[in-house]
């Protein structure tokens, strides 16, 4: 079985293959489609065969996903703009005849009132009404979401936001890459949608306390007002569009759209899942090396 793996250029998809791989898959029989190829050579070092991707551009969708099985949608990384490259790969999909596509939506996405969800909400009704062997994947947050939050609080000691007391229930992103592969490998998944998430639900109390326990130093989470947030934004230099953007996802996790964790990531794993202090300090220290 061929696997295309898309935005194979980015974090998640870099991991759901080295997942794969992990798993016995050939590097051979993985496609890696990525709008910049250059950001995949290290696959095509491994043996993974590189190719362009690019959602907006039909015609490179359909030359990746020539010969392939299975297809790995990873939603698109640029809110507002998704919706119709997540149709052209589908589409694509469905003229291919392929057997099995997995998407990675967001947690509740057809239910919650939630600035990200529309966008997953819509693809998820296309993706059923195209007639494509599917299962889908509603992903809570990434941990990793929290790493530049951690990184300046390594100068201020204290994480603001406007989420009140608000739960998230995180889970690493090599958690969820797993996932992933095991739904593209197993037989009997296709049909489902899981509801994805680290098995306990933390707040931003917890989520300071893991920041101070991977800095090194205290760290306070200091909750603040919309407004209050809002005003900060725009102080850094951010446009009105993206302060009102970013203020709106907060108001969503106050509204709790993240809290709910499900066990059913920990079974697909056939493990725990990592815990949120366990992934913030590995993604801390990834990040430091990196700088």
């Amino acid at each position: 079985m061929t696997i295309l793996v898309t935005a194979a250029g980015g974090q998640l998809g870099h991991l759901v293959i080295d997942a794969l791989i992990d798993r016995g898959v050939a590097p051979a029989e993985i496609v890696a489609g990525a709008r910049t190829v250059a950001k995949a050579v290290d696959l095509a070092e491994r043996g993974v065969r590189v190719v362009p991707l690019d959602y907006t551009a039909p015609e490179s969708v359909a030359a990746a996903l020539e010969g392939v099985d299975a297809v790995l949608l990873v939603s698109g990384s640029e809110p507002g703009t998704r919706y119709e490259g997540h149709k052209n790969v589908i589409d694509a999909a469905s003229a291919a005849g392929i057997s099995k596509l997995v998407y990675t939506s967001l947690s509740h996405a057809d239910a919650v009132d939630f600035v990200l969800a529309p966008e997953h909400k819509a693809t998820e009704e296309y993706l059923a009404a195209s007639g494509v062997p599917a299962v889908v994947l509603r992903n809570n947050w990434y941990t990793e979401n929290y790493t530049p939050d951690a990184l300046r609080a390594a100068e201020t000691g204290v994480i603001a936001a406007s989420v009140g007391d608000a739960v998230v229930a995180a889970a690493s992103r090599a958690d969820y890459a797993e996932a992933a592969a095991v739904v593209l490998l197993e037989d009997g998944h296709v049909g489902s949608t899981y509801e994805l998430s680290g098995d306990t639900a933390v707040s931003y109390a917890d989520l300071a306390a893991a920041a101070a326990e991977a800095l090194g130093r205290d760290v306070a989470y200091v909750p603040v007002s919309r407004e209050q947030l809002e005003a900060a934004l725009a102080e850094a230099g951010l446009d009105a569009g993206t302060v009102g953007f970013v203020a709106e996802m907060e108001a969503g996790i106050a509204r709790g759209v993240l809290a709910d964790a499900d066990p059913a990531l920990a079974r697909l794993l056939g493990r725990p899942t990592t815990p949120v202090a366990e992934g913030l300090r590995t993604a801390v220290q990834a990040a430091r090396v990196d700088a």
